[in-house]
């Protein structure tokens, strides 16, 4: 049974960080690629990054770009995302999910996702 595990979120003022870990079982998550996705209070779900398998290449939607880095340590089965210099408006469930697929979807879009885990609570607040 695929299942993904998302942890490491919490509550931290801005400015600060955090590490979200996706944890894998059921599939080796080397072969897939990895998105995170997030959805604040009220909005929309949306795509903050994805890591692929094909070409390890990463991607970041701009509001991130410069201040989280996507990972992935094969060996855990475990995809991370380091998340700094964080704002309130990062405040959000933070999702990893994936669409059984090696390459990142296209613009970050989630509707392809067919794998979800079942968030992480990121608030960033003072």
């Amino acid at each position: 049974q695929v299942q993904l595990v998302e942890s490491g979120g919490g509550l931290v003022q801005p400015g600060g960080s955090l590490r979200l870990s996706c944890a894998a079982s059921g599939f080796t998550l080397e072969y897939y690629a990895i998105g995170w996705f997030r959805q604040a209070p009220g909005k929309e779900r949306e795509g903050v990054s994805c890591i692929s398998s094909s070409d390890g290449k990463t991607y970041y939607i701009d509001s991130v770009k410069g201040r989280f880095t996507i990972s992935r340590d094969n060996a855990k089965n475990t995809v991370y995302l380091q998340m700094n210099s964080l704002k309130p408006e990062d405040t959000a469930v933070y999702y990893c999910a994936t669409d059984g697929t090696s390459g990142c979807p296209y613009r970050l879009d989630y509707d392809g996702m067919d794998s979800w885990g079942k968030g992480t609570l990121v608030t960033v607040s003072s």
